[in-house]
């Protein structure tokens, strides 16, 4: 089996699509499944054989990501040495037009993953005058795919209202050897001054699609009322640093953007991970707080209500009500049993979620649309 892969987003760019491609690349070398990357270029970095980048420029509604700029004819040239069984497409924008089209012209299927709620984001960015513009160009891409993957019974849902018709789950793992309790360390929270106090996380794009407003509202008025038991730890980056610096009480800890092993340790050291956004797909972060130990409070809409069963591997509150945010923040600020008992069943449910066990879903997924293009496979 050989998998042609298409995304606007690769290294040294990491989010959740980053870091599921990375997984992908893991499990395909592990099983034999010879693969290669196509993706936007975007510094001098050194990269694999098994990898083709190309020329990109900052899109202007996420700045982190990248708009790619194919060159078809070296594509079409890779096509015609590597020879692939079909195209898996995790964007669609430059890159997976770019392996549509090759699909087609090579007569292989392809499959499509829905990663990011981009008509979601517009609101955040005053372009809600081109949502209805998105939605058809979202489903028109994806109808377009023999099949579209998506990570929820929430994103299916919305898929199908806006005329996504062939619809398959593919959901995320998350590494339990990396992320785990035993990464906790008390070096980390007395380097920032944390040592008694009962620690809040947030950790992921610092944006305003991520709902970061309810969070700032709740958590100055924890701050102000229990100041001297509680502290807040922002990792990660993006637009709205400044405005947090601004509103979040000042000894508010900033660890910047983190990856391996001092990310695991960030989340570790922390006892509460809070993720009020309500336009994730899926919510890696969440995955990866619980399998972390700690206790995790989400917004109830998306992908993160979804993977929080409320009083049991967490709480859900109303999206967009700051004061149910601020309501279950006290409530676990002062109930130490109940922090304990939602990072044990947390912990439990993210042992459960291998990504070998999903990737063997997705490639389940690739057979079933190569037998339907009459491809035969290897036995």
């Amino acid at each position: 089996m050989k998998i042609a892969l298409f995304t606007d987003t690769f290294l040294p760019q990491v989010n959740g699509v980053t870091n599921t491609v990375l997984k992908m690349i893991d499990y395909f070398q592990s099983k034999n499944i010879e693969y290669k990357v196509f993706a936007p270029k975007y510094d001098d970095l050194a990269i694999p054989d098994s990898v083709e980048q190309f020329y990109s420029i900052k899109f202007f509604l996420y700045p982190d990501c990248r708009l790619a700029f194919p060159n078809f004819f070296r594509i079409n040239k890779a096509f015609e040495e590597f020879q692939p069984d079909l195209v898996h497409n995790m964007t669609e924008f430059g890159m997976g037009k770019a392996g549509l089209f090759h699909a087609k012209r090579f007569g292989i299927p392809s499959i499509s993953t829905y990663t990011t709620n981009f008509s979601k984001y517009l609101k955040y960015y005053n372009w809600e005058i081109i949502e209805d513009f998105a939605d058809r160009y979202i489903s028109g891409f994806h109808n377009k795919n023999f099949l579209t993957l998506c990570a929820t019974a929430g994103t299916e849902k919305l898929l199908r209202s806006i005329g996504v018709s062939r619809i398959a789950r593919f959901s995320r793992g998350v590494d339990t050897d990396l992320f785990s309790p035993a990464k906790r360390s008390m070096e980390f929270r007395k380097a920032h001054g944390l040592e008694d106090k009962v620690v809040f996380s947030y950790v992921g794009r610092i944006a305003a699609e991520k709902s970061l407003d309810i969070l700032i509202d709740a958590y100055c008025r924890l701050h102000d009322i229990y100041g001297k038991k509680t502290a807040l730890i922002m990792t990660g980056d993006g637009p709205c640093l400044d405005l947090c610096r601004e509103k979040l009480p000042h000894d508010t800890v900033y660890t910047g953007f983190l990856t391996g092993e001092d990310l695991a340790v960030a989340y570790a050291s922390a006892d509460v991970f809070v993720c009020p956004s309500s336009t994730e797909t899926f919510g890696n972060v969440v995955q990866e707080a619980m399998a972390s130990g700690l206790a995790v409070l989400g917004a109830d809409a998306g992908g993160v209500g979804e993977n929080i069963r409320h009083g049991k591997t967490g709480l859900s509150f109303e999206s967009g009500n700051a004061d149910a945010l601020y309501s279950d923040m006290v409530s676990l600020l002062l109930d130490e049993n109940m922090r304990k008992a939602l990072a044990a069943e947390g912990r439990a449910y993210a042992l459960t979620r291998s990504w070998d066990s999903v990737f063997n879903e997705l490639v389940e997924h690739y057979r079933f649309a190569m037998e339907q293009a009459e491809i035969k496979l290897p036995a």
